[in-house]
């Protein structure tokens, strides 16, 4: 039932109709219907609230490194997983993950696009992987007055300046990730550094899927001895993914819900392994069983079609039919 209000602006159903208003505006819209699926809108679907969940992991758990992130950061990553998800050369639409994905689209994601980490830090950065799966990240010197191009309202109070790297292992089929190790530079606000190895000695999981992040604080002294704090803001805090790596043995995908049980290594540093808010592996299952019921539900109604009299004569459109007498 519609209504009007106090306005003049009428309110609520009436049959097919929805009355709602919007400022100074009535506004008339029809009811949603409910449309039947496809099997190709339902992988669609899938692969988009896939990537949305995925997003959303990825956004938590390097929260420590950004710090503040922008409004837009959620859309954002979201779309970056979306492509590189797309972009997998080894699974169909529906039946991926990021284990499968194109993960250069992740590489240089922003967390904070108000300061982006490319043009705060200028200094040129490398990342190899040796081959027991360590990282090594080789950093070109840094001039610190020259280098750091921060905003007067940062670089003017600031007297210290801090680079996080920080390394988190992935695993999306077993629904975990594991902060493996984070490094610091610290250097003073007018220092030159000389290009250097920063070389992460944890070696990660054949199942980890590896993301690195390089964030930058800046920090200023208080009078309390040896105290500072930290200046980061919306505004500014740069931090980016700056190296991502493939998981060399990521797993099944999971049939059922996970359940994770911690193996021996993993015990000893339970406490750096967090379980993931991750519903991909659902949202997969509940695809697979959409589809075997479009199956099913297409194969009886196969069944049931009544088959054609084959006696009748069928003509086509435009086509001239000769009809004989009987004399």
């Amino acid at each position: 039932m519609a209504k009007v209000d106090k306005k003049g602006i009428i309110r609520g159903t009436a049959g097919s109709v929805i009355y709602r208003g919007y400022r100074d505006m009535n506004i008339i819209q029809g009811k949603p219907r409910k449309f039947e699926q496809t099997s190709a809108s339902i992988r669609a679907s899938t692969e988009f609230g896939l990537s949305s969940t995925t997003a959303a992991v990825i956004r938590q758990a390097f929260e420590p490194a950004y710090v503040h992130r922008d409004g837009e950061a959620v859309s954002r990553s979201t779309q970056l997983v979306y492509r590189g998800i797309r972009g997998s050369l080894t699974g169909s639409v529906g039946q991926r993950d990021l284990h499968d994905a194109d993960l250069e689209s992740l590489i240089g994601m922003d967390f904070n696009m108000k300061s982006r980490l490319s043009d705060v830090l200028q200094v040129s950065q490398r990342v190899e992987r040796d081959e027991e799966g360590r990282l090594s990240v080789f950093m070109g010197a840094l001039d610190a007055k020259k280098d750091l191009k921060v905003p007067l309202s940062i670089s003017k109070p600031a007297t210290k300046y801090r680079l996080r790297f920080s390394l988190i292992g992935f695993n999306f089929r077993k629904e975990y990730y594991e902060y493996l190790e984070v490094k610091d530079l610290e250097f003073r606000w007018q220092a030159k550094l000389e290009a250097r190895e920063i070389r992460f000695e944890t070696r990660p999981e054949a199942d980890q899927l590896l993301m690195l992040s390089v964030s930058l604080m800046a920090y200023s002294e208080t009078r309390m001895e040896e105290g500072y704090v930290l200046l980061n803001s919306k505004e500014f805090s740069p931090c980016a993914i700056i190296a991502a790596f493939h998981a060399e043995e990521p797993g099944e995908y999971p049939a059922s819900p996970v359940n994770m049980a911690l193996n021996e290594a993993q015990q000893t540093r339970g406490s750096s392994i967090n379980n993931m808010c991750y519903e991909g592996n659902r949202l997969l299952r509940d695809q697979e069983r959409r589809k075997e019921k479009i199956t099913m539900t297409t194969k009886i109604t196969t069944k049931q079609r009544p088959k054609e009299d084959e006696s009748k004569v069928h003509c086509q459109p435009g086509k001239r039919v000769l009809f004989s007498s009987k004399r």
